[in-house]
């Protein structure tokens, strides 16, 4: 179908396509103004998801991520807040809304859950796209309930979101105070036990007992190791003294024996010369004889008493040399058992002061999460509340008109072509040789209409040109 027969189609049968867009547009309207008005209530909030948390002092990542605001729109568009909704504006009291329940459901179901879905219906949620607004949108046919409705639904979804933050740190709450109860039970009995043992081996929290003991080994050592020196010298002096003991230096150095020896001596020279000049059986040299002996006996017997007195020195060393190895050994003994005492009493101490961190953990950890459950703060503000609209949202009479116009051009065409299919006419050449496959020799040119003695009659043209189709190449 060309442009030229649809023209023809179409002014041929324009009147039915004027009746169809006629009765579109004028039912579109008529409708438009027997449906009752509704309003339209706006209010945004604006959700920060840049602040830190109040308590934590940490910046919330997953705030900033895209799903948080769309988590954000379901909460509002939850069966919580509805539900939060209808018991503050006390939708639940209203006998009309309870028969109409009765009349729905036959009193089956929860009541409040029926009324927050059917307020629901009337509810849209809008976010921004790339911002972070939301736009809480109702419909009512009375302007200041839609108004209220909607300012309901923000307050109710603040309220909702102060505790689904504040909820789970409720519980949380719970947990950390039963678990400081049992930590700071297992403190206490770790600062008793430190408490006793101290007190039973008398150890202070400074005690520096094991420092004096350990200076006291240690010069008991230092006087171990002397006199081990001094009592190896005196055995080996001793030893001297039982093999040549008037070798022996102390008798050497002895005044006394140097004395007698050089008497000795002296009497010795004087017998030899007696003896040569007077003969051996002389009484003076007998009697120098004799108290050569006699010297020689006093020197024997000094000399075994310097001996002995090393003997004696050598005795005394090694029992010093023994009782300070006795006091050594006691003493060590006495600061292993102090050392062992200390390591178990720090070993104590650090029970303590584990138990002791452990605790302080977990008391800041339930203090916060306690804050955290007693906290009223969001990171969602009013950005502007919804006032009573002025004007009604629905029906719009003129978009409506509009649209019925577009709808009803296209239904009028389509009444038209559908009449056309089911009552074909030849309304040009076009037609002719469509139909019967023929080429159109000529045509008749409409005939005009002029008056013939008064009256109208048609006049056809005085010469009638036909035209053969072109030949086709």
């Amino acid at each position: 179908m060309n442009l030229s027969q649809f023209m023809s189609i179409l002014r041929a049968r324009w009147l039915s396509a004027l009746i169809v867009l006629v009765v579109t547009v004028g039912t579109t309207i008529g409708i438009s103004l027997m449906l009752p008005k509704n309003y339209s209530a706006e209010a945004t909030v604006v959700v920060d998801v840049r602040s830190p948390d109040p308590i934590a002092g940490i910046v919330m990542g997953a705030m900033a991520a895209p799903s948080y605001m769309a988590t954000q729109v379901d909460i509002i568009q939850s069966d919580l807040v509805a539900q939060r909704v209808v018991r503050e504006l006390r939708l639940n009291e209203n006998p009309e809304a309870r028969a109409k329940w009765i009349e729905d459901t036959e009193g089956r179901g929860d009541y409040i859950a029926w009324l927050a879905d059917a307020v629901q219906k009337r509810l849209e949620v809008r976010p921004s796209r790339e911002g972070n607004v939301i736009t809480v949108v109702y419909t009512n046919p009375d302007p200041r309930a839609a108004a209220s409705i909607a300012n309901a639904f923000v307050q109710a979804y603040l309220a909702v979101s102060v505790g689904l933050k504040s909820s789970p740190a409720k519980q949380y709450t719970e947990f950390f105070d039963a678990r400081a109860k049992d930590l700071r039970e297992a403190l206490e009995k770790a600062q008793a036990k430190l408490s006793v043992f101290q007190k039973d081996h008398g150890l202070l929290a400074t005690d520096e007992r094991v420092d004096v003991e350990t200076q006291r080994l240690n010069e008991l050592n230092s006087q171990l190791v002397a006199l081990q020196a001094i009592s190896a010298e005196s055995n080996s002096r001793n030893s001297q003294a039982k093999i040549a003991g008037d070798q022996l230096q102390d008798v050497l150095n002895n005044p006394l024996v140097s004395s007698l020896k050089a008497d000795v001596s002296r009497l010795e020279a004087k017998m030899k010369e007696l003896s040569a000049r007077l003969g051996e059986a002389h009484p003076q040299v007998l009697e120098l004889r004799a108290n050569i002996q006699e010297l020689n006996s006093r020197v024997e017997a000094e000399t075994r008493r310097v001996t002995g007195g090393v003997g004696v020195t050598s005795n005394i060393n090694r029992l010093r040399e023994a009782e300070v190895k006795a006091s050594l050994e006691a003493q060590r003994a006495k600061v292993m058992k102090m050392r062992e005492q200390r390591d178990t009493a720090n070993v104590l101490l650090r029970e303590v002061e584990t138990a002791q961190r452990t605790y302080d953990s977990v008391v800041q950890r339930q203090n916060q999460t306690n804050l955290e459950s007693q906290s009223t703060l969001t990171n969602i503000s009013v950005l502007s509340p919804a006032t009573v609209p002025a004007f009604a949202s629905s029906p719009r009479v003129t978009l409506n008109t509009l649209v019925s116009i577009f709808a009803g051009s296209v239904l009028a065409l389509a009444f038209v072509f559908l009449r056309e299919l089911l009552d074909r006419r030849v309304r040009t050449a076009v037609d002719v040789t469509a139909l019967l496959d023929l080429p159109v020799l000529g045509t008749l040119p409409k005939p005009s209409t002029s008056l013939i003695g008064g009256r109208s009659a048609l006049v056809l043209p005085g010469q009638v040109l036909g035209r053969l189709p072109r030949p086709q190449s």
